[in-house]
């Protein structure tokens, strides 16, 4: 089977995936709280797909050590332990409705704010995905998406690829700015867990240095 039949497959399943769960939410009983968002605006907001930030805009902003972005690691507590990007909080896709003894949602303070711009991610885009509609049904605004999740940000923060000569000024300018990226997160001798969407992602390897920064890549 060729490659390109391979991405195709795994995006259709994705697709089914992320759909399947927003019909979900939408034809859950109307026994929910006034507060939570109407089915029909949760759809719209799937489909006007303003929740994405690019890996390179979350790059930039770890760089620039912007005070008001926050990352949010939905993946696993062991997949989190292995590598995540530096600084994020990690807040398990499953654990994302949990209540504490008084029945309110126990993350609610992260994830329903208006200080901070959270952004979900997981290996691919699926987990986030799922993250940011269960949150959305719920009325939670400040949330969103790194596209493409860790996959994505290996191929083009980590490992961005020289454009051909005959490409514009502008994807020059984009290749600068990811080896200048690149520099700065290190490299990282770390293998991210891939258990989403069965999609690889490759070993980096580490440039020695004596300050190691914790998910340095």
């Amino acid at each position: 089977m060729s490659d390109t039949r391979i991405i195709k497959k795994r995006y259709i399943f994705m697709t089914v995936v992320f759909v399947g769960l927003a019909l979900l939410l939408v034809i859950l009983p109307k026994k929910h709280a006034s507060n939570e968002l109407k089915p029909e605006q949760l759809l719209q907001e799937i489909n006007d797909n303003t929740r994405y930030l690019s890996t390179d805009e979350v790059a930039d902003k770890i760089i620039k050590a912007d005070r008001y972005f926050r990352l949010i690691d939905v993946r696993t507590p062991n997949d989190y332990k292995e590598f995540h990007l530096k600084g994020a909080i990690n807040i398990p896709l499953d654990s994302l409705l949990n209540k504490d003894e008084s029945g309110n949602y126990i993350n609610a303070d992260i994830l329903n704010q208006d200080l901070y711009i959270n952004v979900l991610y997981s290996n691919g885009t699926v987990y986030a995905n799922q993250a940011w509609i269960i949150l959305r049904r719920l009325n939670y605004k400040n949330n969103y998406v790194m596209k493409g999740g860790l996959n994505r940000w290996i191929e083009t923060v980590i490992r961005p690829v020289r454009p051909p000569q005959t490409a514009s000024r502008k994807e020059f300018d984009i290749y600068k700015f990811r080896k200048a990226a690149s520099m700065y997160f290190g490299g990282g001798t770390v293998a991210v867990p891939a258990a989403e969407d069965n999609a690889p992602v490759p070993v980096i390897k580490k440039k020695a240095s004596g300050n190691e920064e914790e998910g340095g890549c």
